[in-house]
């Protein structure tokens, strides 16, 4: 019961210290004498015989030379006659070879070292600074291709008649108009 005006705990009371955890195995739990008296060698597996798929074409085409045509006659066959396929026929390695050159390492290559004697001489500042004006020219030559095409492109009426004004009325003096042909 839980002790009064006290929460309750929420563990467990640990064993002795003369308890050990786990399981007792004997012959592997014996200590260094154990280790040293009786060597635990795996013994070999023999290779299980891998039972392999039924070659169907070939026994469907034993079974139509026999003069089978129902699905009946085609069970009774295969059950007479189990041909299976034939161990290299059906290994991996023979139906997709590898297409990777023999002498191809796997892994992702190590960077190169970075060369001390450039970043002496500031190099990699240098080809930065080159990148950045050939940058700029570019910049400018196309701000100058932007500036001749908009002078080509805005020809309109307005800008034709302010480059070719049209010529001034001449100033003639005011007839009444039936004095005109006088």
């Amino acid at each position: 019961q839980a002790e009064l005006g006290k929460p309750q705990r929420n563990c467990y009371t640990l064993p002795s210290f003369d308890f050990s955890y786990g399981l007792y195995i004997h012959r592997t739990d014996g200590g260094v004498s154990e280790a040293i008296g009786h060597w635990n060698t795996v013994k070999p597996r023999t290779a299980s015989v891998q039972n392999m798929p039924r070659d169907f074409i070939t026994m469907n085409r034993g079974a139509l030379k026999a003069g089978y045509s129902t699905a009946h006659e085609f069970n009774l066959y295969y059950k007479a006659k189990d041909i299976r396929c034939k161990d290299n026929e059906y290994s991996r390695v023979k139906r997709c070879p590898s297409k990777m050159p023999a002498d191809m390492t796997y892994g992702i290559t190590a960077r190169p070292c970075t060369p001390l004697f450039d970043l002496l001489q500031h190099k990699y500042k240098e080809l930065w600074m080159e990148q950045q004006r050939a940058l700029t020219a570019a910049q400018r030559a196309e701000k100058k291709k932007v500036i001749i095409l908009q002078d080509k492109v805005c020809e309109t009426r307005t800008t034709y008649l302010r480059k070719h004004p049209l010529p001034a009325k001449e100033e003639s003096f005011w007839h009444l108009p039936h004095l005109e042909k006088v």
